[in-house]
């Protein structure tokens, strides 16, 4: 069956990856990316695999948090379904982690940018699609000031909260829609992977990124990651579903954590 889906930060990395894997199978595609330029150019190599589907290219800055909604609105105008959301895009250092709106960068993109395309695009995927979230096996304890960027923190401090803060709405919006929503899925796609953040962040060179990639199809496609997954984390280290930071095992953090992403939202007018 012919999936629609749509992929944020696919001009490189594990989503790009992710993107060609889908491709080769006969997914329609939906590339987010920052560049435009950038955009074209993995249009062109995905149209290069011959394979049915299509592909079409969305372009939005993450870290600012109308522009995201903006980019929710024009997929809702623009696509009649959708079958799956993979919030890929994810960012780890950054020279000035401050966005306009006096937010951390870090939580913009990594954790509230992905709540409000999975809000937002929630009706066009239905009950019977899902929501992919790129979690990390990095989870600290969130806290507030982090999350509303009253409060600078480390680049592994940011990315390890708002990956636990990504993790735990993930939890939250499963257990809030039940069987009436769309499926959410936490998934660590593998630590140290050879992604343009590991290198940059550590100076490695990483791990295959394929590792991460073939996570991810699986994630999107297979039937194990479905409405039976919904609500869980998978530890791609492991192999195996598991438990995330305990954190994420409580329904009133959980809760406080969303209460906390609405709160950011609502100042923002969005």
């Amino acid at each position: 069956m012919t999936m629609n889906i749509l992929i944020t930060g696919a001009t490189d990395g594990i989503g790009f990856e992710t993107a060609k894997l889908l491709r080769a199978q006969g997914h329609d595609l939906l590339l987010h990316g920052r560049s435009e330029e950038k955009l074209d150019h993995v249009r062109a190599a995905l149209e290069a695999i011959h394979a049915d589907g299509r592909v079409a290219t969305y372009r939005a800055d993450l870290s600012d948090l109308a522009d995201t909604a903006e980019f929710a609105r024009e997929v809702l105008a623009q696509e009649e379904a959708l079958d799956v959301l993979i919030n890929n895009a994810g960012v780890f250092r950054m020279a000035n982690p401050k966005t306009d709106e006096g937010l951390d960068a870090r939580f913009a993109v990594n954790t509230i940018a992905p709540y409000i395309l999975a809000r937002a695009l929630a009706p066009l995927l239905g009950a019977e699609g899902r929501i992919v979230n790129l979690s990390s096996a990095a989870q600290s304890p969130v806290t507030n000031g982090a999350l509303e960027g009253r409060q600078r923190l480390t680049d592994n401090a940011a990315y390890s909260q708002s990956k636990l803060a990504l993790t735990m709405w993930s939890r939250q919006l499963a257990e809030e829609w039940g069987d009436t929503g769309p499926s959410v899925v936490a998934v660590n796609p593998g630590s140290f992977l050879a992604s343009k953040m590991v290198k940059e962040a550590y100076g490695m060179q990483g791990n295959d990124l394929s590792i991460g990639a073939n996570i991810l199809t699986l994630a999107a496609t297979a039937p194990e990651f479905g409405r039976a997954a919904s609500g869980r984390y998978f530890d791609n280290d492991s192999g195996n579903f598991g438990d995330p930071h305990p954190d994420a095992l409580d329904p009133e953090k959980n809760a406080a954590v969303v209460a906390r992403i609405k709160t950011v939202l609502q100042t923002l007018n969005l």
